[in-house]
């Protein structure tokens, strides 16, 4: 029998806590800076190892210091600092990577091993410390990928100025960064003439996010900064068109091999960018109007900025990197499978498999006379949609393939002014639907969540992390977003 998902995911929390004991003493332990832990992952579908690349010694820290131990179960990897004289955890956190979700997918079941470069961002020591990795895939139960001792006297860390060149414009500063979440957006494809162009879009985002709950009910402690280091050309890489481009960031299109995910597998120079200013969470803005994104839990988000979807892309992708929201749409293709695996509950506070009353997270959310699971219009929505996302990728192949064939820009002006329409049209029927269907603001479980059309359920029958368009959050993915703010902030 599956376990109940509110019984298991307390279950965990309640353990990481009791690992860690009491809160440390931040002074007693660390310094105020940062220990970036550099890291590779690598291996295929049943294989998995983990090996540190390199330590660096980085500016103030960011996060909170008056609990070190985050107790969200989100993010399969867990990281732990630990005093290795009584045995006391001092730091745990949890984080998402580029190569768990490779492990999903085709290549790796067929054994086609890859190696992916990740970052954690950790307090620096003030003494010896044992660091160790390990991976739960949902079940509670860890398997140890790594464990070395940390001297911070090494003279193996690297002690780096932040990238040459790089340009740092402060957006929305709201105090220390030991009380406030940290936020800070790169600029990628910006060159060195369009930094004023990086500077507009900085600013117009950050008044977006501050502007949606629960950011808004938070914007006295949030710090959101920008950095940019011009790149060569504009852009980014679009490998099905063939367009490649050197850039500060490496982001590309076709992550993972789905034509509209868009990420960075060039983590290093990321995050030496990055290095220049303190951070909790990282956003990539790259500088282009193609539908595209992309969030992992913990590594952080990438969205275009000049796009009809924009503000919905960097609010939706920062929803999983930094909310470790799921995402609820079904219909869409992806490049994962089995991401959700069937026999377990996901750690996601947004999707479940056990809709029942008794065991659902966001049960206390939910009216006693609302039925769950809960009835909604879904073969007449799926047929719908099924349809829009047939055409959506026979338009999208077609703007690849003249772009390969070296149409005139008029004509793909043309057939992306087509493809941004039929989007557009479609966010117009799924808001007319919901409309219609009179369950807008009704908490209960829908089923139709985290790519699978059936056995997995959402709180809401729309939601930001449902369908295209700046809109809210549901009551359930406000309550977990919140939940994180308030860790970073020291609430």
């Amino acid at each position: 029998m599956r376990p109940s998902p509110k019984t298991a995911v307390l279950a965990i929390a309640a353990a990481a806590i009791a690992m860690a004991g009491s809160a440390a003493d931040f002074a007693d332990h660390f310094e105020d800076a940062t220990l970036r832990l550099d890291l590779f992952q690598y291996g295929d579908s049943s294989t998995e190892g983990m090996a540190v690349d390199r330590l660096i010694r980085q500016g103030t820290w960011a996060g909170p210091v008056a609990d070190l131990v985050d107790p969200l179960p989100y993010g399969r990897y867990i990281v732990r600092l630990t005093d290795p004289d009584s045995g006391q955890v001092l730091v745990v956190t949890r984080f998402d990577s580029l190569f768990g979700e490779y492990r999903t997918t085709a290549p790796a079941a067929a054994g086609i091993a890859r190696v992916f470069h990740e970052t954690v961002l950790l307090p620096y020591p003030s003494h010896p410390v044992r660091l160790s990795v390990a991976v739960d895939p949902g079940t509670g139960a860890e398997t140890p990928l790594l464990e070395t001792v940390v001297d911070p006297a090494a003279v193996g860390i690297a002690v780096e100025p932040p990238r040459a060149g790089t340009i740092v414009v402060d957006a929305s500063i709201a105090g220390d960064p030991h009380d406030c979440l940290d936020i800070v957006i790169v600029g990628e494809g910006y060159t060195a003439d369009l930094v004023d162009l990086f500077r507009a879009d900085l600013a117009r985002f950050a008044a977006l996010l501050l502007e949606q709950r629960p950011y808004a009910d938070w914007r006295h402690r949030i710090n959101l900064r920008g950095v940019v280091l011009p790149s060569d050309e504009a852009g980014c890489d679009e490998p099905t068109r063939g367009l490649w481009r050197s850039t500060s960031v490496g982001a590309s299109f076709n992550t993972l091999g789905s034509p509209r995910y868009l990420l960075t597998e060039a983590n290093r120079d990321l995050r030496d960018i990055a290095a220049s200013v303190p951070y909790d969470t990282l956003i990539v803005m790259v500088n282009h109007a193609r539908y595209g994104g992309g969030g992992i839990y913990n590594r952080g988000c990438t969205f275009t900025a000049h796009g009809a979807f924009a503000g919905y892309l960097l609010l939706h992708e920062l929803g999983h990197s930094f909310g470790g929201l799921a995402d609820e749409y079904y219909t869409s293709s992806t490049a994962y499978e089995n991401l959700h695996p069937p026999d377990l509950e996901p750690v996601q506070p947004n999707i479940t498999a056990a809709p029942d009353r008794a065991a659902l997270k966001w049960g206390d959310l939910v009216a006693l006379e609302t039925p769950l699971p809960t009835p909604w219009p879904k073969e007449r929505f799926d047929t719908a949609d099924l349809a829009y996302q047939e055409q959506r990728r026979e338009l999208d192949e077609t703007i690849a393939w003249a772009t390969r064939a070296g149409a005139l820009g008029i004509e793909l002006d043309a057939l992306a002014d087509a493809a941004e329409q039929h989007a557009q049209r479609r966010v117009a029927e799924v808001d007319a639907f919901v409309e219609a269907s009179g369950l807008a603001g009704t908490v209960g479980a829908f089923e139709g969540a985290g790519y699978l059309s059936t056995g997995l359920y959402r709180p809401a029958v729309d939601c930001l992390m449902f369908s295209r368009g700046v809109k809210p959050l549901c009551d359930v993915c406000r309550r977990a977003v919140e939940r994180r703010i308030r860790f970073f902030a020291d609430e």
